[in-house]
């Protein structure tokens, strides 16, 4: 599945290595169907797919990209939900700070690690992928754009993906 290039007009350089480095992994890793990066008030800040972000094709319908229900804001929530499920766990378990999640499912995989501050990186995956792959490239993602996630930058991100809509 090749990603779909957002807009990059007028976006700074950070924005722009950031969308650069969410295409590679889409495009590059066997088995990625689509990938959100979610702040932590649960908006989406980049996707895999920014077309899908107000369609919410129904599932099952021709045409309709793969991802849960088609939609890059679905997996945005899903991927906030389980984001905030799992660090009440650790917290109420004295666990510390939640570092990824693995859900396997009989049609597929959803990942969801930590990036910075709060936000989090999801991926939706095939059955079959190559879940081992899947993690070392998220946290190769995460490594990089870890650093450069600040305020300025989810801003910018956010209004860039209200202007997909």
């Amino acid at each position: 599945m090749k990603a779909q290039a957002p807009t990059a007009y007028g976006l700074s350089s950070e924005a722009r290595n950031l969308h650069w480095l969410l295409t590679n992994l889409v495009d590059e890793v066997p088995g990625i169907r689509s990938v959100a990066v979610v702040s932590s008030d649960g908006l989406l800040l980049l996707s895999s797919d920014p077309g899908a972000v107000a369609a919410a094709a129904p599932a099952g319908r021709p045409g309709a990209p793969a991802g849960p229900r088609g939609s890059s804001a679905d997996l945005a929530t899903i991927v906030s939900g389980l984001g905030s499920l799992t660090t009440g766990a650790a917290k109420l378990m004295d666990g510390g700070t939640v570092k990824q999640t693995m859900v396997a499912m009989d049609e597929g995989s959803l990942f969801v690690m930590s990036v910075s501050d709060g936000s989090l990186l999801g991926v939706h995956a095939t059955p079959d992928c190559d879940m081992s792959v899947i993690a070392y490239h998220m946290a190769l993602f995460v490594g990089r754009a870890g650093h450069v996630l600040t305020p300025e930058l989810r801003s910018e991100l956010r209004k860039s993906m209200e202007s997909a809509q």
